[in-house]
C-alpha cells in the first residue's frame, strides 16, 4: 500500500501577491528581492523586526494607486506599509 503524503502548499512572495491574499509567512527568501535598495543582512533584520517571522499570519489590505506601490500588510495584529520590491523576499503559503 502506497504512504500517502499531504501536498505541499504552494507558495508565493508577498510582493507579488494581489489586495485580499490570506496566508503564513514560511521564509525569508532575501534572493528573490536583489532590487531592494538595502544590503540583505539589513533587510532581513528591517523585516524580522516588522515582526515579518516564519508562521505569522499575513494578509495584504491595499497598494498604493501608481505602480501598486507601497502595499499595507497585516502581520499578526499589526499593519505595516512596505515596498513591493521589499516584500518580495518574504515568502508565504496562499493559504491561512
Amino acid at each position: 500500500m502506497p504512504a500517502s503524503s499531504t501536498p505541499a502548499s504552494p507558495t508565493l512572495a508577498l510582493g507579488a501577491a494581489r489586495v485580499g491574499v490570506r496566508g503564513r509567512i514560511t521564509a525569508l527568501d532575501l534572493g528573490r528581492a536583489p532590487e531592494a535598495g538595502l544590503p540583505p543582512a539589513e533587510l532581513e533584520r528591517r523585516l524580522l523586526e516588522l515582526g515579518f517571522v516564519e508562521g505569522a499570519a499575513v494578509e495584504l489590505l491595499h497598494q498604493g494607486l501608481f505602480g501598486g506601490d507601497p502595499i499595507a500588510v497585516r502581520v499578526a495584529a499589526a499593519t505595516i506599509a512596505l515596498r513591493r520590491r521589499e516584500a518580495m523576499a518574504v515568502v508565504v503559503t496562499d493559504r491561512p
